[in-house]
Formats: structure tokens, sequence, C-alpha cells
């Protein structure tokens, strides 16, 4: 069986999932000695406070859906290091089931879906007897840590556990590892996601006008993806920021939910990417809803997209995701400086942290099965900063062949970190206040792409895009017909 949601979207088939099982025993051959055992433990559907509805549409745990490619929910996992072998436990599930939520599969239906060695439906004692039946000596177990939010993944729970030889440090940083360098399978998975979001941006330029709201565009941008794509699931909060907005970065959420009307002369800061079978896409757009760049808008546009490019061709196999963060920064301030809004040196600004002032946020993270994928912080890995803008970096390693990286540099005019930088004697002297009053509420820009780090030059999965002011201004001036929306 395949993963496909109608036949103009992508298959995908447990070979996928095999390949990262293979490759996750080969790495723990090298570090168990015995008799090891992986045991992870899936995803459990939520329910909405205080009710029997649930929260959202199932999705699955990444780590487990990296290993075995399972969207049921309450499945259990094991892996067999010394054989190689791989046993699915979907649960037992009750004979209701049926009326509210469809046909009860049959363990035969799981092995031939999913092709894992075995399946046995998980019912008290299922995972201890297989556990003694393989006579495992050490338990491996997945504990892991979101180095962004601090949130722990805790280890799998089942009965019998205290009877085995329990290990919860093994796993991780192989597993995550693991995850950070993508196969060809997963980069075709990712690849179609981005085409995906792209089309769904397009859509959007194609639409937008002046005296919509900031959700609808969304909507429409969801509409495409889900009706267009077969991506039911988004890999975040949909930001559709415009105007001032545009200067909010995680603008979007329960405080700001994208209610803003569009007005002639706004700039749109369009961040959105829907996932396909769990892969991610991360995708931004900056562009004016009337189809037209002002003169101050084209100034911020073009210094953004420059830092975008530069860093895109620099971003090299050995070079450290900390100095493409500083590459970015000495481009955007080289920019305003040029614009008359900075004075003095840029190297100094650079040192100063003014860089922060404009853009706040890391210049981007791995993408995969998470927005924010894992791995940000191990190998090589430099502490993480305390130095505003640097210590949002999601990562500050050095790039590695089949990284997955989305490089994000923005220019950004929010009041509250201007205010603060003014009211700072050793920031305000670098600023030409009178200049600055003049982008006051022009709100900021994004260029965001997604990339695939090669050896012989990157792969920039969403370079078909309009992206030059030219290609934007072009694009937007052939306005869809067929617009029914």
């Amino acid at each position: 069986m395949s993963f496909q949601l109608g036949e103009n979207t992508l298959k995908v088939t447990p070979k996928l999932f095999a390949e990262n099982r293979t490759r996750l025993i080969d790495e723990l051959r090298k570090k168990v000695s015995h008799s090891g055992v992986v045991v992870l433990e899936g995803g459990k559907e939520r329910f909405r406070y205080n009710t029997d509805f649930d929260d959202l549409p199932f999705r699955q745990e990444s780590y487990f859906f990296w290993a075995f490619g399972v969207h049921e929910s309450d499945c259990y996992g094991i892996i067999d290091i010394d054989s190689g072998k791989s046993i699915l436990l979907p649960p037992r599930l009750h004979p209701d089931f049926a009326i509210w939520s469809g046909k009860i599969e049959p363990e035969s239906w799981f092995l031939e879906k999913y092709e894992t060695d075995e399946v046995h439906f998980n019912d008290k004692d299922t995972i201890r007897d297989i556990l003694h039946r393989l006579n495992a000596q050490q338990i491996l177990l997945l504990r892991a840590e979101n180095t962004d939010s601090g949130s722990i993944l805790e280890p799998a729970e089942f009965e019998g556990k205290d009877e085995f030889n329990i290990d919860i440090t093994t796993l991780y940083p192989i597993l995550a590892e693991l995850r950070v360098i993508k196969t060809d399978l997963e980069l075709e998975v990712l690849r179609y996601a981005v085409q995906i979001a792209c089309d769904a941006h397009r859509t959007v330029m194609r639409n937008i006008q002046p005296g919509y709201y900031e959700y609808q565009m969304e909507s429409l941008f969801r509409h495409t993806s889900y009706f267009h794509g077969g991506c039911r699931y988004f890999g975040y909060t949909c930001i559709g920021a415009s105007g001032c907005n545009a200067a909010i970065l995680h603008y979007g959420n329960q405080n700001s939910p994208n209610s803003k009307k569009l007005y002639d002369g706004d700039i749109c800061c369009f961040d959105m990417g829907p996932e396909y079978n769990c892969y991610t896409s991360d995708i931004t757009c900056s562009f004016p809803c009337n189809g037209k760049f002002s003169e101050k808008q084209k100034i911020i546009y073009n210094l953004v997209y420059e830092a975008n490019q530069t860093v895109f061709k620099a971003a090299k196999p050995g070079v450290r995701w900390t100095e493409m963060h500083i590459l970015a920064e000495r481009i955007i301030l080289k920019g305003l400086k040029d614009a008359g809004i900075l004075t003095g040196d840029v190297e100094e600004m650079l040192e100063k942290r003014v860089g922060a002032v404009f853009m706040p946020h890391g210049l981007g993270h791995f993408v995969g099965l998470e927005i924010h994928d894992v791995g940000g912080y191990l190998g090589d890995a430099l502490p993480r900063s305390s130095l505003p803008g640097l210590k949002y970096l999601r990562t500050t390693r050095t790039l590695k062949e089949r990284m997955v990286v989305a490089i994000e540099p923005g220019c950004y005019f929010n009041d509250t970190l201007l205010d603060k930088a003014l009211a700072d004697p050793e920031l305000s002297k670098y600023f030409n206040n009178e200049a600055l009053k003049e982008y006051r509420g022009i709100g900021g820009v994004r260029v965001e792409d997604n990339v695939v780090i090669w050896e012989n030059g990157n792969e920039n999965m969403s370079a078909d895009l309009p992206r030059t002011i030219e290609e934007i201004e072009a694009f937007m001036g052939k306005k869809d017909d067929n617009n029914n929306f």
C-alpha cells in the first residue's frame, strides 16, 4: 500500500520508512553491543478541554512517524536491533469503533499497509511478551527534549516495563541526527509539500486586492493546498499579516487572528506552509496587496531579498549557520544605512546588535517532519547565545549535505523594538530618527525559501516563486479571471 490523496498527489510508499529503520539499526549497532530493542510509542488523540470532542484531526508524533509512517493513533513500534525486524502494535479497538469511526481493520491490513515484519494488536501484556520472546537485554526508549520550547517527549510506557533494563539516553541523539540528514525519498516528499505551498502562494498573489481581509487570504491558501494538493494539515498557524501587522513576527495567533482588512498600499507578509504525509513546508512571500511596490517598500524588500540570495549562495557544507545569520544582518544594516535610516560603521553596529532591532529572530531553521525540525543543537553546535537576535537561532551547527534549512531574513519596523533602541544611548546614536519616521508603520518584509544543502550548489525548492520586484509586479498584474472564492 502507499499514502496518496488523489491521482494528482504524490504517492509515498512504505519504503521511505523501512529505509529510515534500516539507517537507525545501522547506527544503533555501533552503540549497542547485544540484544538491544527499541520501543517507540506513537501519538494519542487529544480532546478539547473538558469534552469528548477531538481537539484537531489526529496527526502522528513525528519521531514515531519517521520510523513507521503510521497515521493511526495509539500505536507502538518495536525494532529488534540484532535481527533488524520491526513489529507494529496498533490498538485493539472496541467493537463500537465500527459504529462511530469506521471499519475495524485486521492485523493483516496493517501488515500489508505498513510492511513491517510483524503486526500484533496491543493487549495488556503484548509488548512484554514480545520483548521476552526477543530475549531483550536492553530496552532503548526515546526521551527527547525540544531545544526551542524546552518541552520533553517522555519515554514510552507499557505493561511490564520494570522487568527490563531501560536506556533513555542512547536513542535520542542518534534518531534526531538521522532526522536532520534527509534521504532521497524524504526529499521527494518535502519537494512536493513545498511545491504545493508555492502553488497556494501564487494563487493568493493572483487573487488578492484591497478590501479583502487577511483571513480570506488564509482561507484561499488553505483551500488551494487541500483541494489541489491533498494537504489537510499545516506545519504551523498561518501568518497572514498586512500593513503594520507585518512587523509582528508570529502574527496570526489567538491575539491577532488574521482579522485585519487589507488597505490599498499595504505590504503583506504571508508565512504559510502545508504539510503532506507529515513532511512540512515553510514559505514566506512579501508583496503589496495592490500589486505595486511603493518606493520605500522597494528599498526594504530589495535589501531583504539580497540577504536571502547572498545566504543561499554562501551556505555551503562546512559553513557555520551562525556566520550566515551575521552575513544576513550585515547586508540588512548596510541597506538601511544606504537608505539613510542608520548611520555609522556597519561592523560596529553588528557588534552592538543593532541588527536585532530590525531582525529580532534567527535567520532560519531545519525543516522536515516539524516546521522547526529537530537536531539544531546536536553535533558540533555552539551553545545558544544570550545576545539579542542570536539567542533565537534555532541551530548553530555547521552545515552538511542533505540538511534542509529555511532561509528567512527579514526587516521589520516594530514600534516596541524601535522605541526601546531609541531610548538606549548605546544604540540610538546609530539611528537617523527623522528618516526612520518615514518608515514607521510600513510593517515588515520577510523572504523565506526552503533549501537543500548540497556540495555542488544548493537547491532552492521554492525557486519558481516570483521573487524580484519586477517578477512580483508582473505576476500580480495578471489577475485571475477564474476567481470564484
